[in-house]
């Protein structure tokens, strides 16, 4: 029997394979992979009771921030020894806003659960009351916050509103004179963001996409002309699905160009009149994500197949009037990154930091130059960065909220290939009383 003391079994196991881990990555990109057999975990499941109760412990009252680091040393954070508990108490953590004042704010669930909405404030976590989903502006003044009564616009986190805006009804943009029915509910947002100017919002539903403004909604998706085709070809109304899947969009940081997708079609771009720019087919099967990057003058999209996929980038000055199919070859698309399935994102300077579904962040640049990756666990599912470029935060369906220091260093238990520290992370986790801070 061992004699080590559980956490000091922990401590090395983690630690030991992390740097293994490291080393096969290392090895793999110097000299290829084909003679190389990935390390296998030292067995943990019998340590998880004595995890749970020292986690318990650090997260009782009283606890000073001294005990709190010696427990991040003594019982290093790692996501595989987590497995055999995920399937019981792992969750999504849908939306996730990194606020100027270094709180967070965090939606518990995925967008179809009920969920809750939090601000977490340190080690304190408080409950939003009357806000069910949230969202801010690309220029970080504006912030969406929706319930079921409609969507308001303030100006700064508990600022004065400047806009209010009803749910869409579900017929706007739909060809008159057919027996299309409104929505019973109004829809659930995947994504709510304000124009940079906080007087329209961009709404992404699996029930449409649109733009909420004073005058009303207007819907971009379900495209209407398509619509329309369908009905030419004598498709009944009731067959038509309005439904989306992989819905998504994003602002550019000045609003001036909406990129917008789903899983059928191509990856579409608007101006901010809402006319159509440009159609770019993706480079694996389903659009999926979006993104702008820090200057706004380039459009990332990223497609997938299962737990995979390909990203492609194109200069917005190349938008209007381009027109590509599928896996087009068209030097003004080039190929970006390969391998992503990617949930969330982010930019900063000359570099994007994307979350894939095998739970790696992945950083590359805006050239499609490899940076450095940083293993987390689980699908990665929301991440926000700091205005200064400096602070990421990122959320998993493994119920985790990770507060990460990039560029400061990488800690021994840590995997990946940047120079970057965790500072804590949060367990959401179905069935604990309350959340608990790693």
């Amino acid at each position: 029997m061992d004699k080590q003391h559980p956490q000091q079994q922990w401590q090395q196991a983690v630690s030991s394979y992390a740097q293994a881990i490291n080393r096969f990555v290392s090895q793999g990109q110097a000299q290829g992979w084909d003679d190389l057999q990935e390390p296998q975990a030292p067995p943990t499941e019998h340590l998880l009771p004595a995890w749970q109760a020292a986690l318990q412990a650090i997260n009782q009252p009283g606890v000073s921030d001294a005990q709190r680091q010696a427990f991040r040393e003594a019982w290093p954070p790692a996501h595989q020894p987590l497995l055999p508990l995920l399937e019981q108490h792992g969750q999504a953590i849908g939306t996730l806003l990194l606020l100027d004042d270094g709180s967070l704010l965090a939606r518990i669930g995925t967008p179809f659960d009920r969920g809750q909405v939090v601000r977490i404030d340190g080690y304190s976590v408080t409950p939003v009351i009357g806000v069910e989903h949230f969202g801010r502006c690309p220029q970080r003044r504006y912030f969406a916050l929706a319930n079921a009564e409609g969507i308001r616009v303030t100006d700064g986190w508990g600022g004065p509103q400047v806009a209010r805006f009803a749910w869409p009804n579900g017929l706007e943009g739909l060809p008159a004179g057919y027996p299309f029915e409104p929505f019973d509910l109004p829809p659930t947002p995947t994504a709510i963001t304000p124009f940079p100017d906080g007087q329209r919002l961009l709404l992404v539903s699996s029930e449409g996409v649109f733009v909420l403004a004073a005058t009303g909604a207007t819907r971009l998706l379900p495209d209407e002309q398509a619509i329309l085709q369908d009905l030419a070809q004598g498709i009944d109304p009731d067959d038509i699905n309005l439904g989306l899947g992989m819905e998504h969009g994003a602002l550019s940081a000045d609003g001036s160009l909406i990129a917008i997708g789903e899983q059928c079609g191509r990856h579409r771009v608007l101006d901010q009149q809402l006319r159509l720019l440009a159609e770019i087919g993706p480079v694996s099967e389903y659009p999926h994500f979006a993104l702008f990057n820090q200057r706004g003058d380039q459009l990332l999209l990223n497609a997938c197949h299962f737990y995979n996929g390909a990203t492609l980038g194109v200069r917005t000055a190349d938008l209007p009037g381009l027109d590509t199919e599928h896996y087009s070859d068209d030097p003004r698309t080039p190929l970006l990154h390969e391998g992503a399935r990617i949930y969330a994102g982010v930019a900063r300077e000359h570099e994007y930091i994307v979350g894939d579904a095998h739970g790696y962040l992945r950083a590359f640049g805006e050239d499609g130059r490899e940076h450095w990756q940083h293993h987390l666990g689980s699908t990665l599912c929301a991440m926000d960065i700091s205005a200064d470029g400096r602070t990421l935060v990122a959320a998993s369906y493994a119920g985790f909220i990770s507060l990460i220091a990039l560029d400061s260093g990488r800690p021994d238990w840590q995997i990946g290939t940047g120079e970057h520290a965790e500072v804590r992370r949060w367990l959401f986790w179905k069935g604990l009383d309350k959340p608990l801070a790693w």
